[in-house]
């Protein structure tokens, strides 16, 4: 059974490690896009921060309630919460990403240790967020192929992770939120 197991995960892969790379290569190059400069005729999506700020704290919580269904026994609810919580991740991207493509970046305007608060909590919620993708994309696998006990492994180190990265999301967009142009 472990070998059928194992041949389920090395047929993702691959497809793991392409998307590990993939997605914050075309984040990073969407990110540098600005619509609006290159002459189209969009509007700013002005109202999304708010919008997948409060997703990064709605997979927070989805995060939070996965790991008390599956301690609780409830694993169907685990699974589903978690695909949601996946679900989440990848529309909080789209819109981070149509954001950035149609509006100015935004400054921080804080001063004084706060600037280096809120740097230090921009720095590392940015680098987690490449590092979690791999993560969370194994540890998928792992539970889809039901190898279970390298499931369990590996997601004692996604969790902690991916709800930093969802929290510290909501941490980031507060102490920006009073630069953004009205």
């Amino acid at each position: 059974m472990e070998t059928v197991n194992n041949n389920v995960e090395a047929k993702y892969n691959k497809w793991i490690w392409i998307l590990s790379i993939a997605i914050p290569l075309v984040v990073a190059l969407l990110f540098r896009v600005n619509l609006r400069k290159l002459g189209y005729d969009v509007q700013p999506l002005s109202f999304l921060p708010p919008i997948y700020a409060g997703i990064n704290g709605l997979t927070a919580i989805v995060l939070v309630v996965a790991v008390w269904a599956i301690k609780n026994k409830k694993q169907t609810l685990h699974e589903n919460l978690m695909k949601f919580a996946i679900g989440l991740s990848v529309c909080f991207l789209a819109m981070y990403v149509a954001y950035h493509m149609t509006s100015d970046s935004t400054s921080y305007g804080g001063e004084g240790a706060m600037r280096y608060v809120y740097f230090f909590i921009l720095i590392t919620h940015i680098c987690l967020s490449v590092i979690i993708i791999p993560f969370v994309l194994i540890t998928y696998v792992r539970a889809l192929a039901g190898n279970f006990a390298r499931h369990r492994k590996i997601a004692r180190i996604t969790y902690p992770l991916w709800l930093y990265v969802a929290v510290t999301g909501v941490i980031v967009y507060l102490m920006i939120s009073p630069y953004y142009a009205h």
